[in-house]
């Protein structure tokens, strides 16, 4: 019995994140080849393409929709791109994995879902928030089982400081790559609505306090229209309230770290991260029921997964199961809250996520 091909993967965008965790990922699982990248330029391409044994380098994205040697589509470039990328690569008949966040604002990421519809057939995966991979599950279970009592308040913490000082201009500075998105809140928002539901209706209020950085590309000061600095008041779809605090100009935080508190009736669940927000698998969770003494709570049995973001991708592909995180669906819904936290504040208006 002849050897099933190799499920072949070609790369447009290989940032550090695809470096970092997508190559590698993708290089470890018997029968996957990535077989071209395509990047910027012609020499960050040959950079990668020597570094991971990568036969072809692309100038043009096009000769990666266009390959029929290509089954799948790794999207790894700046938000700007993946609604563009995603729907031409479904179109030729590619699975893609895409790069969070997911798009630039909620038209977009519709425009994505419905690519992704037209193509049952085919695997729409976007790279979902690392951090609570070993506790989502766990926590999930305890709301969906009442253990906290009704959920009435979410309070979520992501103060850092790596917005002080001469830092060069970054991406996520610039509304052109990166839409409606500011600093973490989509990633935020995905686990909240993973662990608790969609969000109803937002009230925000936001502040650019470094409003010029330098583009290290052009040597130029370039002005920044996206808030370092937010706060948001949330209605969950099931009842509670939620409040998110985000900056990059906050040096030296508090000692708890980043982190996220769920307030019931009953129980209180305490989940942080610690100080570096995107470090995966080092998140922690206490519990304490009524105004009582909190205790460390380890996740359930067999559920504390890592990082399987490549692996999750091809068996969906070779089993077809259910993209689980993070599907297209999900992405629009927190691209949708995104959306409507950009509204809120610069409205300076309540948002319905109805509206949006």
């Amino acid at each position: 019995m002849a050897a099933a091909r190799p499920l072949r993967v070609g790369v447009i965008g290989a940032g550090a994140n695809t470096r970092a965790r997508h190559l590698p990922g993708l290089a470890a699982i018997d029968g996957v080849a990535v077989v071209a990248v395509c990047n910027r330029s012609e020499q960050s391409g040959r950079r990668v393409a020597d570094e991971f044994g990568i036969a072809r380098v692309a100038t043009d994205p096009e000769q990666i929709f266009a390959d029929d040697q290509i089954d799948a589509v790794c999207i790894g470039t700046w938000p700007y791109r993946h609604c563009e990328y995603t729907v031409r690569a479904l179109a030729a008949g590619k699975h893609v994995l895409c790069e969070a966040r997911m798009a630039m604002d909620a038209a977009q990421a519709r425009e994505m879902v419905a690519a992704a519809r037209v193509h049952p057939r085919l695997v729409a995966q976007l790279v979902p928030v690392p951090f609570d991979l070993r506790s989502w599950r766990t926590i999930r279970r305890l709301l969906r089982e009442g253990a906290l009592g009704e959920l009435r308040e979410i309070h979520v913490t992501a103060m850092n400081g790596q917005g002080l000082g001469d830092a060069p201009l970054h991406w996520r500075d610039r509304r052109e790559y990166s839409g409606m998105n500011s600093m973490t809140l989509g990633m935020l928002v995905e686990i909240v609505h993973r662990w608790a539901g969609p969000t109803a209706s937002v009230i925000a209020d936001a502040e650019t306090f470094v409003r010029q950085r330098v583009d290290p590309e052009s040597g130029r000061a370039a002005t920044i229209e996206i808030p370092d600095s937010l706060g948001v008041l949330a209605r969950m779809a099931g009842g509670a309230r939620a409040t998110y605090r985000l900056s990059t100009v906050a040096g030296a935080p508090q000692p708890a770290g980043n982190h996220v508190s769920l307030y019931g009736s009953e129980a209180t669940l305490h989940w942080s991260t610690g100080r570096d927000l995107l470090a995966v698998g080092v998140e922690a969770m206490t519990f304490a029921r009524g105004d009582g003494q909190p205790r460390p709570l380890e996740p359930d049995a067999g559920t504390a997964r890592g990082w399987e973001v490549e692996a999750d991708f091809v068996r969906s592909i070779r089993s077809g199961a259910p993209v689980e995180l993070t599907s297209f669906e999900d992405g629009l819904l927190y691209m949708r809250v995104v959306e409507a936290v950009w509204r809120s504040w610069s409205e300076r208006r309540r948002v319905e996520l109805a509206e949006v």
